[in-house]
């Protein structure tokens, strides 16, 4: 038996290689000094045989398989003939470095290999892969293949999960991981509303949190197996695959199947793992962030005029948004075709002559003229019946032949795993980036992917293609993903696009929980925050414009409404909102965000710090039941440094009645980092849908 460590910052990981035998993951934790004896160290915290285990109890480690009596789930699963081939996999060879190891298996009895692969990134993150070969194996089918397992260190109890609908995503749930663990399989042939494929795992004697993720924009697989009895030492085993192999039915000679990335991440705190992980994003994934300058403010024309399109309404539209320091105007749906609802046309993306007789170019010229550039919403990978496109390709779509085609939101999901789709389809975007000066693509995704004819792991490569040449032929067009809101949010989508969009819900206190929950994982210049009308059109509830305004300021900021129905009173607060992003986005979008607790907890906030400067934002969103709420205790400040704290107007109507020392607040008062760390500020959150934004300032 050999040991080798890899080595983070912060972290090591250390591994118990068996030459012809197996291989585990003996260590997972705080860096270990120089030196530490790893031979004791895994001695330390062996096991004897119980009564009910095998003569040589089974260790799942890093390929957990059926063979000496484990009884979870293989990570391999091969066929031939119908019939399930039980593997044997001995590790062959290894080949290490200081951040990163590959290991090689091989099965006595098969001509295939395996590789799997760990890697120390940016921020202390650890990625796992696997690559299977068929070297000259006949008649094999692959049915499932897994990312690298992770044994789970016995510290980590209990286990959060994410779920979610529609207008409602990432809702949180904590459980204890024990006896029954987890398995949950999307099927709608993306991650879905609930972030299907995000865990959170607790140390119940600590904050310690360790986060899994596979970075993958279609189905996943995702399962925790306990195995108290069988197993060497107790410990749980967390795997993720894609729904379906990379290769899906056949396995042929020469094939190769990859998965994608497993990503983990181990952290003191919550706070400490979103810094974490959004500092591995900026760093490794997020594609050429260094030249994205800053993250403009949108105005998206949905909201305002759904599907009442013509020229000089949105000429109005841009007039109105330039006037409150929108930096970028968005075209939503119905600009295409003979789209003028929700029932025809996509697929059919030409500039309709209805609504634009001279082609998009006098509308993209008037927003150049008002010193904004411009956006366009499409969703490529769906095909109205109601279609030219339909009518000349009904075989296009997905379906089962001589059977019913159903619909979804009136529409059907074009093969992506056809390369005449495809081919269509960077044709058509290609064409309308080339003729129109677009400088920003909404990607909408809005049908589950049924029936998929076991295609759905197609769907996410053919995306990810299209994506691919789009990008290759025009890097300087930004691109959000979307999918009914948060539908395909995951790290994969992530080094294809620029931003997301988290939900369809605009609802100022709905967003609060979503944008909590969502930059757990990824920095706020990823995430579109926008300004939504009042009332909700999703939720009906009215919310003040300085409430909506300052939930919208965390996160990349729009707005999503008419101007033009808006009092002057709400024009100029947004306006001044909209003033105060472009002011902080610089600290928003580079700087390390903490969580901010409360013991109400229907106060939420959060805070960035970013050299000498910081802005948090607490907001209450129903009646309290004290008066005088408890202050609001920031992060993140360095105890013995003095800073100027200061409320940055507008204040909120109801609250700033509240408030005492107003004109102290406006000088700003000076205070430790202690002091605002451990005392706090005493603000007034007492009443539903009160926000403040606190600005901090270093002086020494």
């Amino acid at each position: 038996m050999e040991h080798v460590r890899l080595d983070g910052e912060a972290l090591t990981l250390v591994f118990a290689l068996e030459a012809g035998g197996t291989a585990d993951l003996v260590y997972l934790g705080a860096r270990l000094p120089e030196g530490e004896d790893l031979a004791a160290l895994v001695a330390a915290t062996a096991r004897g045989r119980h009564e009910s285990q095998p003569d040589v109890p089974p260790v799942p480690g890093l390929l957990p398989e059926r063979k000496l009596g484990w009884s979870g789930t293989p990570a391999i699963q091969l066929r031939r003939g119908g019939e399930t081939i039980e593997t044997d996999f001995r590790l062959r060879d290894w080949q290490a470095a200081p951040d990163n190891l590959e290991l090689t298996f091989g099965d006595a009895a098969l001509a295939i290999s395996l590789s799997l692969g760990w890697r120390i990134a940016a921020a202390g993150v650890i990625e796992a892969y696997a690559v299977l070969v068929n070297h000259d194996e006949p008649d094999l089918e692959l049915k499932r293949l897994a990312a690298p397992a992770l044994p789970v260190p016995c510290r980590f109890a209990d286990l959060t999960t994410f779920s979610g609908r529609w207008a409602g995503e990432m809702r949180e749930h904590r459980r204890p991981l024990a006896p029954d663990g987890f398995a949950r399989t999307s099927a709608r042939g993306k991650p879905g509303f609930g972030g299907g494929n995000w865990l959170i795992l607790h140390d119940r004697e600590s904050e310690g949190v360790l986060a899994a993720h596979l970075a993958f924009s279609g189905d996943c697989d995702t399962r925790i197996e306990c195995d108290n009895e069988g197993s060497a030492d107790g410990r749980a085993v967390l795997q993720m695959a894609a729904a379906q192999p990379h290769v899906e039915t056949g396995f042929p000679a020469g094939s190769v199947a990859a998965t994608p990335r497993a990503v983990f991440a181990l952290a003191a705190n919550r706070s400490t793992l979103a810094q974490r992980l959004h500092a591995y994003l900026r760093a490794e994934v997020l594609p050429g962030r260094k030249d994205w300058g800053p993250r403009k403010v949108h105005l998206n024309s949905w909201e305002a005029l759904g599907f009442d399109l013509s020229e000089p309404a949105l000429i109005r539209l841009a007039d109105d948004a330039a006037a409150l320091g929108i930096e970028r105007f968005v075209l939503d749906d119905g600009w295409f075709g003979g789209r003028r609802d929700d029932t025809s046309s996509l697929g059919d993306w030409v500039v309709s002559p209805d609504v634009f007789p001279n082609g998009l170019g006098p509308l993209i010229d008037h927003v150049h003229a008002r010193g904004m550039n411009f956006g366009l919403w499409v969703e490529p990978e769906m095909v109205s019946p109601d279609s030219d496109l339909y009518r000349a390709h009904p075989d296009w779509c997905l379906h089962f032949e001589g059977r019913d085609r159903p619909t979804m939101r009136g529409q059907l999901a074009l093969d992506l795993s056809r390369a005449e789709v495809r081919e269509y389809l960077i044709e058509r975007l290609d064409a309308l980036l080339r003729e129109n000066a677009i400088a920003y693509l909404k990607w909408d995704h809005n049908r589950d992917l049924f029936p998929t004819a076991g295609k759905a792991l197609w769907q996410s490569l053919g995306f990810n293609h299209v994506l691919d040449r789009l990008r290759a032929a025009h890097p300087h067009v930004e691109i959000e993903s979307c999918a009914s809101g948060g539908g395909r949010i995951d790290f994969g989508v992530l080094s294809r696009v620029h931003r997301v969009w988290p939900s369809d819900n605009n609802d100022a206190i709905e967003r609060l929980r979503i944008m909590r929950a969502w930059s757990q994982f990824m920095p706020l210049e990823v995430l579109g925050s926008h300004v939504g009308p009042s009332p909700n059109p999703i939720t009906g509830r009215r919310l003040d414009m300085d409430f909506r305004a300052k939930v919208a300021l965390f996160g990349h900021m729009g707005v999503e409404a008419d101007p033009a129905r808006m009092s002057d009173a709400e024009r100029e607060c947004l306006a001044a909102h909209i003033a105060l992003y472009k002011a902080w986005r610089g600290v928003l979008h580079e700087g390390t965000l903490w969580r901010l607790a409360h013991p109400d907890p229907n106060v939420s906030g959060m805070m960035v710090t970013h050299g000498h400067k910081a802005l948090a934002v607490a907001a209450q969103t129903a009646f309290s039941p004290v008066f005088d709420a408890a202050p609001v205790r920031l992060a993140g400040l360095e105890p013995e440094a003095r800073y100027r704290v200061t409320l940055p107007e507008p204040w909120p109507g109801k609250a700033r009645r509240y408030l005492a020392n107003a004109d102290q607040w406006r000088e700003g008062l000076t205070l430790s980092g202690t002091t605002l760390m451990t005392q706090g500020l005493a603000l007034p959150l007492t009443h539903p849908e009160t926000a403040w934004l606190i600005a901090l300032e270093k002086l020494s």
